[in-house]
């Protein structure tokens, strides 16, 4: 193997940024060349390829986002596409890729080892939703945004004796919202995995005026039964004794200089991808089991999906009182 390429896909993650720097570096100590694929599978497709030097990654990793862009592609699920994909990467000499991004991201990953193509996956998405890992480039410092939103808003909820609804990212997936609601002190979470009455929520909250609170905190995942200003609506309706307001973080998690934690997990599996594909090895994930670096087949990866601790939500309600 003579030369790898590598590209960040789906969602941005912070983490990023410092992953594709350890692919590059761990590339070219080994003596291997090292080409970028830019706007991930998109570009891929349109040949979009650039010479990766140690200079091109200096001074990125306390950066956000990616140098490389990202986007979504999932016509890359059909064989046509993936076909073509092969082909680009045959003619521009690339012999083995590092895909680093989400769910959708380790599918196309998956195609091309599947089709023979050496490609190996990191896991990149702050809802970390991926099987095979513990943890994803990003969460860390998701949690560490909304955690500081959260901070703030309590000192304004507390000047006004107010409830402040807080809605985080996770679609299908509720992680941001329960961890960042057991370490932000949250009266309340509410989450995709478990739905809620807003007749309990508005007990909760009820509650918690009863109790003396001067405030009340409820994280919601953008994904959960009820939120937004829906939620809003229903509980203003009722009689809890605190006037609510909502907050909505939206991409803002998505953004900032990552954490110590999340660009050392970069580095880890920048390094782990790159020495992986030189032992001839690939159709894995990278991913975290424990305090270790493991390895996980791509299709086991695909066809299951990393479950929320429902004990992390039973922990949430019971510091909440």
């Amino acid at each position: 193997m003579r030369t790898i390429a590598v590209m960040t896909s789906g969602g941005d993650a912070p983490g990023m940024n410092p992953c594709v720097r350890a692919v590059v570096r761990t590339a070219l100590a080994a003596g291997l060349k090292v080409m970028g694929i830019r706007r991930a599978f998109e570009g891929l497709l349109a040949g979009d390829f650039v010479d990766l030097g140690p200079r091109d990654v200096g001074g990125i990793i306390q950066k956000g986002g990616t140098i490389l862009m990202t986007g979504r592609f999932p016509e890359f699920r059909e064989p046509r596409y993936q076909r073509l994909g092969l082909r680009k990467l045959n003619e521009a000499g690339i012999e083995g890729l590092v895909v680093i991004g989400g769910e959708g991201s380790m599918h196309g990953a998956r195609a091309l080892s599947e089709m023979g193509f050496p490609a190996i996956g990191i896991p990149a998405s702050i809802d970390n939703d991926i099987y095979g890992t513990q943890m994803a480039l990003g969460v860390d410092t998701a949690l560490n945004t909304i955690i500081e939103a959260i901070d703030k808003l309590r000192d304004t909820a507390s000047s006004h004796q107010r409830a402040f609804v807080i809605e985080t990212m996770g679609r299908g997936s509720g992680y941001l919202a329960l961890i960042a609601g057991i370490i932000g002190g949250a009266e309340l979470v509410l989450i995709p995995e478990q739905e809620v009455p807003a007749e309990d929520v508005a007990a909760a909250v009820s509650d918690a005026y009863v109790r003396g609170k001067t405030h009340a905190i409820i994280v919601v995942a953008e994904g959960a039964a009820l939120h937004g200003q829906a939620l809003i609506e229903q509980l203003d309706a009722m009689n809890t004794g605190f006037q609510f307001r909502l907050t909505i973080l939206g991409h803002v998690q998505r953004g900032g200089r990552p954490t110590a934690f999340d660009r050392l997990l970069a580095a880890r599996f920048g390094v782990a991808a790159v020495e992986r594909l030189q032992a001839g090895e690939h159709g894995v994930m990278v991913g975290l089991n424990g305090r270790e670096i493991g390895f996980t087949p791509l299709a086991e990866v695909c066809e299951q999906r990393r479950r929320t601790n429902l004990e992390y939500y039973r922990m949430a309600r019971m510091l909440a009182k």
